[in-house]
């Protein structure tokens, strides 16, 4: 059916999305907007491909691609919270160096082969007509990230460390005045951020894919920084999101399988299309959730 493929994929393609649409929404909370995420997308696909090539294990491919993620938005943490450089500029030369290191690094692989993450049908709900393939039969960072949203939730609105994260983006002064140094926090946001959005890039490699292919995240890193101002920066919203622009992916491949007369370039434009109407349709509402150390930020007004 379909309808069954279309709402299978959105989840299959758009997990790697929705990762790095976590990690981006605890960084932009904390202040920080990192238009590097799709470097570390990149970085952390590269990374888990390469450490499963080596060990065999793909759990320790995933560690080590979020691992990679997290070091490339160090980079930009430095630069943009001790060293005060623009934010929107830094991200975009991280993004850069992110997509010729991987290119430059990633030539030995392009013909690896590794066994990675297959999905794993869980007993009893995949066996339910319709929904069982669609939410119950996929591979197990799948199954995490989905875990992954209600526990940022949590720990975001109703935690001291949540009160603390979005205070470091809304108002440092209070920080201070509680002995918590505000860059320590945005710090270790950037980085979390970094390792999911690594952690997303696995998922790409590992689990989507199953290969390494140079700038295999087309921009997945940068719709997901696009989603986090969809989705409000509330983390449900972004996973769905992700989803949505999943769903147009495999929309796209549903379609060319299908043998319509429609051009490939214009399908492959339809998820980055639909991100943009969407984002045209939000940004006509008035967005109370932005942290007020962003809005500076989009504002023009400099670096972390």
């Amino acid at each position: 059916m379909i309808t069954a493929d279309i709402l299978t994929g959105a989840i299959r393609s758009g997990t790697s999305v929705m990762l790095a649409s976590q990690g981006e929404l605890l960084s932009e909370r904390a202040g920080v907007i990192n238009l590097g995420t799709e470097g570390s997308v990149l970085a952390g696909a590269l990374g888990a491909f390469a450490t499963t090539v080596w060990t065999g294990s793909p759990w320790l491919g995933a560690l080590a691609g979020g691992v990679c993620g997290l070091l490339l938005s160090a980079i930009h943490a430095f630069l943009v919270i001790s060293r005060g450089a623009n934010q929107l500029a830094t991200g975009l030369t991280i993004m850069f160096l992110g997509i010729g290191a991987t290119s430059f690094l990633g030539r030995d692989f392009v013909s690896e082969q590794i066994v990675g993450f297959n999905p794993v049908a869980i007993p009893v709900l995949s066996d339910i007509p319709f929904l069982g393939d669609i939410l119950f039969n996929h591979d197990p960072l799948t199954y995490l990230s989905v875990l992954l949203v209600p526990c940022l939730w949590y720990v975001l609105f109703r935690t001291r460390i949540g009160v603390i994260l979005r205070s470091a983006g809304e108002r440092e002064e209070v920080l201070f005045a509680s002995g918590i140094n505000p860059k320590l926090v945005r710090y270790l946001a950037v980085l979390a951020g970094g390792f999911l959005a690594g952690v997303g890039g696995a998922q790409l490699s590992l689990a989507f894919t199953h290969s390494w292919v140079e700038n295999m995240a087309q921009g997945r890193g940068v719709v997901a920084v696009a989603l986090v101002i969809f989705a409000s920066w509330l983390p449900s919203r972004a996973m769905l999101g992700a989803y949505l622009f999943g769903a147009a992916q495999a929309l796209q491949l549903t379609v060319q399988q299908q043998g319509l007369g429609i051009s490939p370039f214009f399908l492959f434009m339809v998820p980055y299309v639909l991100t943009l109407v969407a984002l045209l349709i939000v940004e006509r509402r008035k967005h109370s959730n932005t942290p007020e150390a962003l809005s500076r930020v989009l504002a023009g007004e400099g670096g972390g």
